[in-house]
């Protein structure tokens, strides 16, 4: 298997205004192939986000190497990290983080027009995003007009729209009743599993966890 994401002896401290460091994550290795999707399980406080962060280049470690599709990214230039991000990795959070203004295929479309794809391409495989998890009819649509789990689905699109080959999510479901809950995750399922990208998707929730390839749980700062 192809190997996207690989976390080796990440360690990282605050000290939150005080002379002693709390130490968050304490030598954390994880290793994640194309195809592959793995529940990040810890109580609150236990450093996931941290983690997750760390991982997509949105913050350094104090020591440890990220390496993402073959290349160690952990001391680019902020540039690189940042063509990182756009090309390589997308993120899904709790609450979905839609520009109001915008429609949901026009969501969609702008991180693609960002990344050089034309208008016309852009606007393709945006609603081809929306098919998948059933959304066409709701491709002209502004956020405020759809309830809360078709906004999350359309953010589930909007992570995917320029291919990334890393997906990461904090809590991606945290945000909706059970029911709704089952229904998006079932989506984020099946756009993960036919893209083929690798993807690491922090949870409480333990009967999604249960659904995904493998479960880690963070716990004093090291995976088990």
């Amino acid at each position: 298997m192809n190997e996207t994401l690989r976390l080796s002896g990440i360690r990282k401290g605050y000290h939150l205004g005080k002379p002693s460091e709390i130490r968050v994550l304490n030598g954390v290795d994880l290793t994640l192939n194309a195809g592959e999707v793995v529940a990040l399980v810890a109580p609150s406080g236990a450093g996931k986000s941290t983690l997750l962060h760390i991982a997509g280049l949105l913050d350094t470690p104090d020591d440890g190497t990220v390496t993402i599709a073959g290349a160690d990214l952990t001391g680019a230039s902020d540039r690189s990290r940042t063509r990182a991000r756009r090309d390589r990795i997308g993120f899904i959070y709790q609450f979905h983080h839609l520009l109001p203004e915008f429609t949901a295929a026009e969501n969609i479309i702008l991180p693609q027009l960002a990344n050089g794809v034309s208008a016309r391409a852009a606007r393709s495989r945006a609603e081809d995003l929306l098919g998948r998890v059933g959304l066409s009819h709701r491709a002209d649509h502004r956020p405020a007009e759809m309830s809360g789990g078709e906004q999350q689905r359309t953010a589930f699109c909007r992570a995917l729209a320029n291919g990334p080959g890393l997906l990461l999510a904090d809590e991606p479901t945290g945000n909706l009743d059970p029911g709704t809950s089952d229904t998006v995750f079932a989506a984020l399922l099946t756009l993960v599993r036919e893209t083929g990208m690798a993807a690491l998707i922090a949870t409480h929730n333990l009967e999604l966890a249960g659904r995904m390839d493998r479960v880690l749980r963070l716990d004093g700062g090291r995976l088990a």
